[in-house]
């Protein structure tokens, strides 16, 4: 099942079920949004899947043409953004190009709570203060899932998991090494994150959900060039690692968002999912960062393609641009 948000200029938009095409789409009456179905998931998801079946067959009233233009993140705003850094050869990169010392205990994923009350869509434009605070993007899978109870182990907590999306966590490099100075964590170094047009139910992955890991490559691309596509299966931490980690001493309510960190391979030809690894290469191979950050008019695609090359989540595909004054910043 594939479910999208339509913006109707209300934060909170209103539920899709989106055919597995990405073409065709119905309102998914009787819950308005998607945090509503969450909370009543028992009830809202053999409905949802029967729209979605009667969506794939042309057998509803009520379709429409799809447009992810027309999208908000699938979940414009989560009580909770958990984003982790589960692919430890993107750690390790980073401290051979700079010197860092090795974590303290590789058995434990790093994890930081993200701001999840303003989520741009993803075609939206990306605005942001100023081009020399160094502006990355940061290809991730994420999941969302149901409450999760206080203490849930790892083997037990892909049950809670009810949709899976892409992100683009955008991150301002320029905040970052003052604020990891600070012990207090990353705070004006993440900007609204990104999401990808439709989340989708596990079964749809099929057998690329495997472990807890989506298994499919993540395509980005960077101003019509490729940047890279690794593949998802490589996360040293599993998602149900990471959301037994964060619900070790809290619950998690529904609703709540977990990110892989950036998708990152061992394996060099695959490229990576943010510039900032790339710079980190370019400082172990040339003793020197080659690759500038980005710019005010670029444009960042990430999408996941299944084995018979079909989008899956639809894409994320957004232009950096210079962020309007406060009197300007009209949203709702």
């Amino acid at each position: 099942m594939k479910l999208a948000t339509f913006n109707n200029g209300h934060r909170d938009g209103l539920l899709l079920v989106v055919s597995a095409d990405l073409r065709h789409a119905v309102l998914a009456e009787p819950f308005a949004t998607l945090q509503m179905a969450l909370e009543n998931w028992a009830d809202a998801e053999p409905v949802l899947r029967a729209q979605y079946q009667a969506l794939n067959t042309d057998n509803i009233q009520g379709r429409f043409a799809f447009d992810p233009a027309q999208a908000c993140a699938p979940l414009p705003r989560a009580y909770q953004w958990c984003d982790g850094s589960a692919f430890l050869n993107h750690a390790h990169l980073m401290q051979q190009a700079f010197g860092l010392p090795p974590l303290a205990n590789e058995s434990i994923p790093l994890m930081y709570q993200g701001s999840g009350d303003d989520f741009l869509g993803p075609c939206d434009d990306v605005p942001l203060p100023d081009e020399r605070h160094g502006i990355d993007f940061e290809g991730e899978f994420a999941v969302i899932v149901d409450d999760v109870p206080m203490g849930c182990p790892a083997s037990e907590a892909l049950q809670h998991v009810r949709l899976v999306m892409l992100v683009n966590d955008v991150s301002l490099r320029g905040f970052l090494q003052h604020e990891v100075g600070t012990g207090f964590g990353f705070f004006q170094a993440k900007p609204s994150s990104s999401f990808s047009p439709a989340a989708v139910t596990p079964e749809v992955l099929g057998d690329a959900w495997r472990d807890g890991r989506v298994c499919l490559p993540l395509s980005v691309t960077w101003n019509e060039g490729r940047f890279g596509q690794p593949n998802g299966a490589e996360m040293t931490f599993s998602f149900a690692d990471l959301i037994a980690h964060a619900a070790r001493t809290r619950r998690l309510r529904a609703g709540t968002i977990i990110g892989s960190g950036t998708v990152s391979n061992r394996d060099r030809s695959a490229g990576s999912a943010c510039i900032s690894e790339r710079r980190a290469i370019e400082m172990i191979e040339h003793g020197e960062p080659r690759t500038g950050f980005m710019r005010f008019g670029d444009r960042i695609r990430i999408e996941a393609l299944d084995a018979q090359g079909a989008s899956v989540f639809g894409a994320i595909d957004q232009l950096i641009v210079a962020a309007p004054s406060p009197s300007q910043d009209a949203r709702p």
